[in-house]
């Protein structure tokens, strides 16, 4: 129950100035509370709203667990393995020590970034393997507001495809 109350802050919207195109007049918004979930991930917090569908959300939990099962994150931690003995004098160290499971999963997500098509990987990677919300996506992109979500879909909707999840 702590860690639940840990991960769950409440957060006060202050009022926003609101200007309506052709209008003089502004209002103002009321002020509000939310409780934001500090552990929930950009992709559960479009599926919760209802902005992606089960299907699109389930192929992007997919895509992020290949993505967290083939080791393709960079390492953010010291690896305490033996360092490699080399053969001679400035030998070169072996590649990395992938078992058969880290290889279909790196196999498996490349191949649904291939799947989704040219653009979209950006923006699948940074929301669903990065977590990046889509306010930061969309601008790292360049994109204008709310594009990144309809781009999302689209991607979502052919990792999907891929992964043979059914709608």
């Amino acid at each position: 129950m702590e860690a639940r109350k840990l991960l769950l802050r409440e957060c006060t919207i202050e009022s926003e100035v609101v200007a309506s195109p052709g209008r003089q007049t502004t209002a103002k918004r009321p002020r509000r509370s939310v409780t934001v979930n500090l552990a929930e991930s950009p992709l559960g917090w479009l599926f919760a709203r209802g902005h992606i569908a089960r299907r699109q959300f389930d192929a992007g939990e997919k895509l992020r667990g290949d993505w967290e099962r083939g080791q393709l994150s960079a390492s953010v931690t010291m690896a305490w393995d033996a360092a490699p003995v080399a053969r001679g004098r400035g030998g070169r160290a072996p590649g990395a020590d992938l078992n058969s499971h880290q290889i279909d999963a790196r196999r498996r997500f490349e191949a649904a970034i291939a799947a989704a098509g040219p653009g979209l990987a950006d923006i699948l990677w940074r929301i669903v393997c990065s977590g990046e919300g889509m306010r930061e996506a969309e601008s790292a992109l360049g994109w204008p507001a709310r594009a990144g979500k309809v781009v999302l879909t689209i991607a979502l909707d052919r990792v999907a495809d891929y992964y043979r999840i059914l709608g």
